[in-house]
């Protein structure tokens, strides 16, 4: 049918399968217990700085290897989720995240530090598994009409992760003097964190499949119905790399994200500055910052799939992370703790509410190339930048003190809305769905059964 413009008939029954929720709510719980390990030392710098004895910059870097780890293996583990799909990946993700949490059972003396390093470069290894996975599973497993949500659910998992990574720790390790007492402490961390993440690991053997036996939206169908020989990974990276709207996504995305990993690796700095002898308050502003985002992140997904307005709300929302971060910025040094946290969460909710806004539009923008991909794409520019906003905004804190800090994101956040801006909203996969609603279906046949599937043509005329 290339060229006369009509729909690629299906040689598939579109229907989803009643698995799909419980394959969501299992990857965002692996990938809650991943990001727990990751905030797991920087919530408790002090006492780790204290038991190890070391210094806080060896601490926050068992957090920076989260960052570091993701740059350089992205491509190799895209390549692999294409290659093999989402069942391999998910138990390489579950199995590594597992791993690591029993290898840091083998550090509870203080001259074995190197041994908990090894166990977080596990982890962050297994994180490479898992941060580009939301929208790729959203699009295999639901219909157009729960993707978003379906995508926001699972980045829910990795944020709630992180602010239970706030919580639990300061009360399971208390700072108590006695080093045998301190070491008996954090034996109870990580022996529930490597029970929780062996636990999650048997379910995924048990639970996840690699797909539904029928693809849940005809844009699915489509991509399930296209001869594998046609498919080249290098050549989807080059033509996402082409695609001009994705690559200011990939800019904007990585602007945010990056804004958002800075102001959580320097709010502790930040919040000492003007409220001294106020550190489990700054722990507690970051905890508001991360729920207050989960609930964007669900708002932003149940929106998403009522409206389909994607350029629309990726703008309104990252204007008003621009609004949040100015507001916060004037706020933060009046004196008055409640006004903190009420900022932090205003602003909490709409940067971190972006993050599922940016896998979605991302995979509307690139059908019908691998969710995975894209999303590992914009998970690189965000590290890059996290990275770079980090290491500037802390120097800046140094020299001119925390509000310059702060205008110094407020820039980069109005640079990403100009640029958000000149996106154009060319919904391809929403295309794909509308143009092939009508489209006759073979009733008793399943995919993956079918020898003699035609080839088909991108519905974006690519």
């Amino acid at each position: 049918p290339r060229g006369d413009g009509r729909a690629a008939e299906v040689a598939a029954e579109v229907r989803v399968s009643r698995r799909r929720w419980v394959v969501v709510l299992l990857f965002s719980s692996y990938s809650l217990c991943n990001a727990f390990q990751w905030i797991e030392y920087g919530s408790i710098n002090n006492v780790f700085v204290r038991f190890y004895g070391v210094s806080a910059f060896a601490i926050d870097w068992l957090s920076m290897s989260y960052m570091l780890a993701y740059i350089p293996l992205l491509f190799p583990v895209a390549w692999l989720l294409d290659k093999k799909g989402l069942r391999l990946i998910a138990l390489l993700g579950s199995a590594l995240n597992a791993l690591g949490a029993w290898v840091k059972l083998g550090s509870l003396r203080p001259q074995l530090f190197s041994v908990t390093v090894l166990g977080q470069v596990v982890c962050s290894v297994a994180q490479v598994f898992i941060l580009g996975m939301p929208s790729r599973i959203a699009s295999v497993w639901f219909s157009s009409r729960e993707v978003s949500t379906a995508c926001s659910i699972a980045v829910f998992g990795n944020q709630l992760g992180i602010a239970l990574g706030f919580l639990i720790p300061p009360v399971l390790v208390p700072n108590v003097e006695d080093v045998e007492k301190l070491a008996y402490h954090i034996s109870i961390m990580f022996f529930m964190t490597a029970g929780v993440a062996t636990a999650l690991f048997i379910l995924v053997v048990i639970v996840f499949k690699e797909k539904p036996p029928y693809p849940p939206s005809r844009a699915q169908a489509l991509i399930q119905s296209r001869p594998t020989e046609e498919y080249s990974y290098v050549q989807s990276i080059l033509r996402l790399l082409r695609n001009a709207n994705f690559v200011l996504l990939m800019i904007t995305y990585g602007l945010n994200t990056g804004c958002f990993y800075s102001l959580s690796t320097l709010l502790n700095r930040m919040v000492i500055c003007h409220y001294p002898r106020e550190e489990v308050n700054a722990g507690r502003i970051g905890l508001t910052i991360v729920l207050s985002g989960m609930a964007g992140a669900l708002i932003s997904g149940l929106w998403l799939d009522r409206t389909k307005t994607y350029k629309q709300t990726t703008l309104v929302v990252y204007i008003m992370s621009l609004v949040g971060m100015i507001v916060y910025t004037f706020t933060l040094n009046l004196g008055h703790l409640w006004v903190v946290f009420v900022t932090a969460g205003v602003l909490g909710f709409f940067m971190t509410g972006y993050l599922p806004l940016g896998f979605e539009f991302a995979a509307e923008l690139t059908y019908p190339e691998s969710e995975g991909t894209s999303s590992g794409l914009l998970n690189v520019s965000a590290q890059i930048f996290g990275i770079a906003f980090t290491i500037s905004q802390g120097q800046i804190i140094d020299h001119f003190g925390t509000k310059a800090g702060n205008l110094f994101l407020c820039f980069f956040l109005l640079l990403g809305s100009v640029m958000t801006a000149f996106i154009k909203a060319d919904l391809r996969r929403q295309q794909a769905n509308v143009e092939n609603e009508h489209t006759p279906v073979q009733s008793g046949e399943r995919p993956k059964g079918s020898r003699s599937r035609p080839t088909l043509t991108n519905c974006s005329g690519r």
